[in-house]
């Protein structure tokens, strides 16, 4: 079994957020190698902030992952923006569990070398996103109800 070591920082005013334990939970379910990541929460500001900077688009996104080394070990950090996440679970009808533990998975799997920018490749990623949290106990995260 793959060792985690997660660091979770909160600087979001959003409540209702997951545990440090369910972070912990879905990024081991997720892990194929020892991996070292950060996963921090953001608010609106910072999102659109790191989204318009390593991405050039000037929008909040659900998250985004930087991966920084994989050796000895994966390192990474992973951005969630709590706002997006509960705008969209709620516009989605999702649980924010369900919502926060895919966008968890799909970070994690971004930190593995995944990615979903050609049509094979996301297919491949969102496959593996499916079969990671619907073994976590959460419908199909591509299932829009």
């Amino acid at each position: 079994m793959p060792k985690l070591s997660l660091t979770l920082q909160n600087v979001s005013d959003q409540t209702n957020l997951p545990t440090p334990a369910q972070f912990r939970k879905w990024a081991k379910a997720t892990l194929r190698v020892d991996t070292e990541v950060t996963i921090r929460l953001v608010d609106e500001i910072e999102g659109r902030a790191l989204n318009k900077m390593y991405r050039g688009k000037d929008y909040a996104t659900n998250v985004l992952t930087f991966p920084l080394t994989e050796e000895p070990h994966l390192m990474g950090d992973i951005i969630i923006c709590a706002p997006v996440v509960a705008a969209e679970a709620l516009a989605q009808n999702k649980s924010l569990g369900a919502h926060y533990a895919h966008l968890t998975v799909h970070g994690v799997l971004h930190l593995h070398g995944y990615d979903h920018e050609i049509e094979a490749q996301a297919e491949l990623m969102e496959g593996l996103e499916t079969a990671i949290v619907c073994k976590l106990g959460y419908a199909d995260p591509y299932l829009i109800a």
